[in-house]
């Protein structure tokens, strides 16, 4: 927090040292309250350039969990009954914290950081990623590619890649004001990689190319055999670059209809995997599906939720290779809004030893908002996610919830909601293998349910 203090110091230092300099003043970016509730694209503006200016923004959010985890190993008994899951008490999780910081550098040129100050994963303070946006070529040459550059952004940095549309109504560890539920997809596609996207969207359609080098944290280091930045022997020893592309059609057809459909890709031909796995600040649904011991299956499930970050998610776990393709539908007449997800993942778990392997997500939900401009909603969203483990399992898993919930927006920054979920497990075997012992799994008949209540603001 020191470093933030001493940024905010030099800040106020340049507000006065510079009578030009503004704040809030931002060109082509999407808001951070209600505004931004079913805004997929990079948003172009037609604000006017007024000089560098500095943008501020926040969110915070606290959620009551109401969460029991059951499974059918309650007649475990020796050694294997500390693998017996947790009684979960009523009570609140740590609340979350983000903080934003940009700046208008040029016209048509800004830069966004984006900071976690507090989350489930990381108790202190750190960066998630920073991108440079370009709207315009006027700092290179007044006019340049003034046509092209109408319809075109270009995004450069370590930031959230753009596959898909769902991560547009996911919660952000405290941004949680565009998602109508609490919890995300089962199967939550999510990656902050260092790279470049170009968007170009026209007449309602809507594009994107994008490439990234396929690393959450960056390092220089090379793999040397025999040293401890060696590898599995079977895992691949470089990494190649990812990538990234969407392709989709946005019409708003009358004041009551709009219609979107999009179709995205991720490929990464040798890499550790880190789609499904990279949101550092944790899933929302805090130690479901945990025991006390300090060894589970087919993942270590301790109670402690910072270091098992990821309780309600699942993880398809391709060690190599892999390709996703998302198709999401929407649309929205009058206060009824309809979103999809169809999700087809692909993978391999060793160089050249082991087969592809698929792991399918469907999801679903149906939101109805009214009031005055929309401020309460009731909603509903199944997710289902079915595909083995491994190609040595003889049958696919399935993970399975239901989720409804209500909100109200008290004021465009100020969210408050309620849910109801149930998530089920099924054609888990009663104990696997690990390291050799044979051991019980946590979600042999597993479930988790209950109530969840979460407060929101952001600006």
């Amino acid at each position: 927090m020191k470093k933030i203090y001493l940024l905010f110091i030099a800040l106020a230092s340049t507000v006065a040292a510079n009578a030009q300099l503004s704040f809030g003043h931002m060109q082509n970016q999407i808001p951070r309250d209600q505004r931004a509730i079913n805004v997929f694209d990079v948003k172009k503006d037609t604000a006017a350039y007024k000089g560098i200016s500095v943008d501020l923004g926040g969110a915070f959010a606290l959620q009551f969990q109401a969460l029991n985890s059951f499974n059918d190993q309650r007649n475990l008994t020796g050694a294997n009954a500390e693998y017996r899951l947790n009684n979960l008490t009523n009570d609140f999780n740590l609340p979350n914290a983000n903080m934003t910081i940009g700046a208008q550098l040029a016209d048509g040129v800004r830069v966004n950081l984006d900071i976690y100050l507090a989350s489930r994963h990381h108790h202190e303070t750190w960066v998630q990623g920073g991108y440079l946006q370009i709207d315009k070529l006027d700092f290179i040459k007044k006019g340049l590619l003034e046509d092209v550059m109408k319809y075109t952004t270009i995004k450069i940095g370590q930031m959230e890649n753009n596959y898909g549309d769902a991560h547009f109504r996911r919660s952000n560890n405290a941004y949680t004001i565009t998602n109508p539920f609490i919890g995300n997809n089962i199967m939550d596609a999510f990656t902050t990689e260092m790279g470049a996207e170009i968007y170009y969207n026209r007449s309602s359609f809507v594009s994107m190319i994008g490439v990234t080098n396929s690393k959450l944290n960056q390092n220089v280091q090379e793999v040397i055999p025999g040293t401890a930045t060696e590898l599995a022997p079977d895992q691949n020893t470089t990494i190649s670059p990812t990538i990234l592309a969407k392709l989709g059609w946005d019409k708003q057809i009358d004041s009551d209809l709009r219609i979107r459909l999009t179709g995205s890709y991720y490929h990464t031909a040798n890499s550790s995997g880190n789609l499904y796995s990279s949101d550092r600040a944790g899933s929302r649904f805090y130690s479901v599906m945990t025991h006390a011991g300090t060894i589970g299956y087919p993942s270590s499930n301790i109670l402690d939720s910072e270091s098992n970050k990821d309780t309600g998610r699942f993880n398809p776990g391709f060690g190599n290779w892999a390709t996703s393709y998302m198709i999401n539908p929407f649309i929205k007449y009058k206060g009824f809004e309809f979103f999809g997800t169809l999700e087809f993942a692909s993978g391999g778990d060793y160089k050249g030893t082991d087969d592809t392997r698929n792991v399918n997500q469907y999801v679903g939900d149906i939101v109805y908002r009214f009031g005055n401009h929309e401020n309460l909603y009731v909603g509903a969203k199944y997710n289902l996610v079915d595909g083995k483990l491994r190609n040595s399992d003889a049958d696919a898993v399935q993970v399975n919830r239901f989720e409804a919930a209500a909100g109200w927006f008290m004021t465009k920054n100020i969210l408050a909601k309620l849910s109801y979920v149930q998530q089920n497990y099924k054609n888990y075997q009663q104990f696997g293998n690990v390291g050799g012992v044979s051991m019980p799994n946590d979600f042999y008949g597993g479930k988790f349910e209950g109530l969840m209540f979460e407060a929101t603001i952001s600006f």
